[in-house]
């Protein structure tokens, strides 16, 4: 016959501590993510919310990869503010709609810093018309820069990103409000959150955090730009806060996504838009 034998209340204490300890340590599937010596590309950073997060993650300790299609002193300026503030960054020029550029992008940042943890895929174009009155030309560029070009920059990431590492690709509040002349750029952005929920299962076993982030109104030049004052207006009235979103309120958010914190948020959805939806 068996016999139970108890254990003492230190015995039990000490067996509690010592399964919580091995629970806590990192194993090779799951890497202990740290912004120290890491690297991140900021696709579309030559201003605005790109702008704004490549330099919030190179003050988060991360080398950053500034990327922009025309605006080249705009990129150099953003890799200078960087720089000046004890961060390592370097700027290339490429569009993402171009499967090659998308290549070069991440072999040059490669060269420059040795790898990637972090890629942000938030280059993006905005044409907006009623149904009836859209061109051929502004929706091909929309599908081209914003759909296709999103895919082929996470396709990349999903090839060189190490694991423990942070995808973040853009949506917008949009897909929720549906204003009118949204349509097609809307749509664009709906396919940002299909591409996270789907690669974030792909990438299952590695650690890698895949999540898209949806702004709501902000204040950058490819929201006001063809607005008049009374309609930007009108949008920041909707906000429980009355004002428009600023550049680093989504990269905030967008650094929060990429920080070791931000580990279990995955295959989501985020909206940061100050309540607009």
């Amino acid at each position: 016959m068996n016999e139970r034998i108890p254990m003492s209340r230190r015995a039990v204490l000490a067996a509690t501590a010592a399964a919580a300890g091995a629970a806590a340590l990192p194993t090779a599937a799951q890497p202990a993510p740290t912004t120290r010596h890491r690297v991140a590309i900021v696709t579309g950073s030559s201003r605005g919310i790109g702008a704004a997060t490549a330099k919030r993650l190179a003050r988060d300790g991360h080398a950053v990869t500034v990327n922009c299609v025309a605006n080249r002193e705009l990129a150099a300026g953003v890799v200078r503010d960087i720089e000046r503030a004890g961060g390592r960054a370097i700027w290339v020029q490429a569009d993402v709609s171009d499967p090659r550029a998308v290549q070069r992008l991440f072999d040059e940042n490669e060269r420059a810093f040795g790898g990637v943890d972090v890629v942000v895929s938030n280059a993006g174009v905005m044409r907006l018309a009623p149904f009836r009155d859209m061109s051929d030309e502004d929706f091909a560029r929309m599908m081209d820069v914003n759909q296709k070009g999103s895919f082929q920059v996470l396709r990349e990431a999903a090839r060189r990103v190490r694991d423990g590492g942070r995808i973040v690709t853009l949506s917008s509040s949009i897909t929720q409000l549906r204003t009118g002349t949204y349509g097609p750029y809307a749509a664009t952005k709906a396919a940002q959150e299909i591409y996270a929920a789907i690669l974030a299962k792909e990438l299952e076993g590695r650690m890698v955090s895949v999540n898209a982030l949806a702004p709501g109104v902000v204040n950058t030049t490819l929201f006001t730009d063809g607005k008049t004052p009374q309609q930007i207006a009108g949008f920041a009235q909707r906000t429980p806060h009355k004002r428009l979103g600023e550049p680093g309120d989504i990269a905030d958010v967008i650094a929060g996504l990429c920080s070791r914190d931000g580990a279990w948020i995955n295959g989501q959805t985020v909206f940061a838009n100050g309540g607009i939806v």
